[in-house]
């Protein structure tokens, strides 16, 4: 968990030093490695709190102890910036199996989608329609979707090397499926889960009712990859199988929530700022170790390590643990308008929220010329294997801070195990590995 340490000292002025660039990073990443406290913060956050959802306790636990472990670290600032989160429940766990014909069942895991209504206290049972995209709903037609279950069953893309841009390719499904089966008069949707393994962990995520009525809301719910196969296979055998379950999931009030911030001001330039942050929620099912539990303590730990080895920054920079990315992105929202209202000149942000895994390098929001600039910096992340240096995506909870002129950035680690963990039950500390 070294990477922002390493990216803060390059990417910006520091004070001066006898140390070449080389020897600093040296420095660092040794540090890191032998006196790093970020795992020990995760093990806390992971073990001791576990799953962070908006709203929920365990986010309050975690406002709390992340703020009174920055509060120890001598920072110059620390405070907690008031934000008003969503809260979703998701209640008794789910039941749901297929009846191959009357009596004659299988239970198959799945889970609530977060957002969705509740099924009726007795559960769906249906018909299932398989489809593999949202543009079939309309092919389809209401005649055959209405009354029944849309099962949307589009893998994720096997055959491309960046995993994230095989989660883009199909996660439609999950953010609109419900919306747009509603339209045909379907019943519920099952949606097969984001993940390119196949396992018998469902995953959840967020969906949205976009301007339905309430009137026309449907319950929606992810299934298992393993048990997609299985419902795809016997529908393609017989169309009649049926399809039934139950969630009890719920919207309620929204609550007060904050984002957590610490700081080290700068000595020349105060009034220009740097954020290194992830977003301190995390869905229900697991913990949140890799999402993102992860980039909480990374961001943690860079500021921490600056402090330790001396260094008095030219600009201030801020660590920021945001609320309520997972189901809303009000914290990250909230962050960039109070920013706007006090005028304050960010001029680069770093997130981390790709997983704990093996650093990569950094994917770059910015001009071309700023991304020419940092290539030529490969030689000195080489001897690390954190060197590709890319045109890319910053990230959710810094996006909003967008403007003509900030930097924003994101780490890329090794992303080929992240959806294996990805918004389910596995998501867990025993999946970090410490040294990674």
């Amino acid at each position: 968990m070294k990477y922002t340490l390493i990216a803060l000292t390059l990417f910006f002025s520091l004070q001066s030093s006898a140390q070449t660039d080389a020897e600093i990073l040296k420095t660092l990443y040794s540090k890191s490695l032998t006196e790093g406290k970020s795992y020990s913060w995760l093990d806390h956050l992971s073990n001791q709190i576990g799953a962070r959802l908006s709203g929920s306790l365990g986010a309050e636990q975690a406002v709390d102890y992340t703020k009174t472990e920055m509060d120890k670290l001598g920072f110059d600032k620390v405070w907690l910036q008031p934000v008003v989160v969503p809260r979703w429940v998701r209640g008794a766990p789910e039941f749901a199996y297929i009846e191959t014909s009357p009596g004659k069942t299988i239970s198959v895991n799945i889970c609530a989608l977060g957002g969705s209504i509740a099924t009726p206290n007795a559960g769906v049972k249906a018909n299932v329609v398989e489809v593999k995209s949202l543009h079939e709903l309309e092919t389809l037609g209401r005649e055959k979707i209405e009354g029944n279950i849309v099962f949307y069953n589009r893998p994720m893309q096997a055959d491309l090397i960046n995993t994230f841009e095989a989660y883009g390719g199909c996660v439609d499904q999950r953010g609109y499926g419900a919306r747009e089966a509603a339209k045909y008069g379907a019943v519920g949707v099952m949606v097969r889960s984001m993940n390119l393994r196949l396992d018998d962990f469902p995953h959840t995520g967020a969906m949205s009712y976009g301007d339905l009525p309430t009137s026309q809301y449907i319950p929606a719910a992810a299934i298992s990859t393993n048990d997609a196969e299985k419902l795809s296979a016997l529908l393609s055998l017989n169309k009649n199988i049926k399809l039934f379950f139950r969630q009890n999931c719920q919207q309620l009030k929204d609550v007060q929530s904050y984002n957590v911030i610490g700081e080290i001001k700068g000595s020349e330039f105060p009034n220009e700022y740097i954020v290194v942050g992830g977003h301190l929620d995390s869905w229900d099912l697991g913990d949140g170790s890799h999402d993102d539990g992860a980039g909480c303590v990374q961001s943690m730990d860079a500021l921490r390590m600056l402090k330790d080895i001396g260094y008095k920054p030219k600009r201030t920079i801020r660590v920021v643990l945001f609320m309520n990315e997972e189901n809303g992105l009000r914290g990250g929202i909230e962050y960039a308008k109070v920013a706007k209202e006090k005028r304050e000149n960010h001029i680069f942000a770093l997130e981390s929220d790709s997983g704990g895994f093996t650093p990569r390098g950094f994917s770059f929001d910015s001009s071309d010329a700023f991304v020419t600039k940092a290539q030529q910096w490969k030689s000195l992340f080489e001897p690390y294997n954190i060197h590709l240096f890319q045109k890319g995506y910053g990230g959710a909870d810094i996006g909003p801070l967008k403007n003509e002129t900030i930097i924003l950035a994101g780490f890329v680690p090794d992303s080929q195990r992240y959806f294996d963990h990805h918004h389910a039950a596995n998501d867990a500390l025993k999946h970090i590995n410490k040294r990674e």
